[in-house]
């Protein structure tokens, strides 16, 4: 897909100076996966320890008790 965007020109040469990258649209397209792979990261992180169960360590006990 083809789009016209305005990118800073001193944030490209440092971004592509920096990686491997030699064309914009690579450079570019790896920005936005990594920025997709970052916000995901961190959405899990956020989601740590929270579940929808309701249970208590005295029914975790039972549970297992119960085999």
């Amino acid at each position: 897909m083809r789009s016209t965007i305005e990118i800073d020109d001193k944030l490209l040469k440092k971004a592509m100076a920096v990686t491997r990258f030699t064309t914009k649209k690579g450079l570019v397209n790896a920005g936005l996966e990594e920025l997709i792979r970052t916000k995901r990261i961190e959405r899990l992180i956020s989601r740590l320890g929270k579940s929808p169960l309701k249970l208590s360590l005295n029914d975790l006990s039972k549970r297992r008790a119960y085999g």
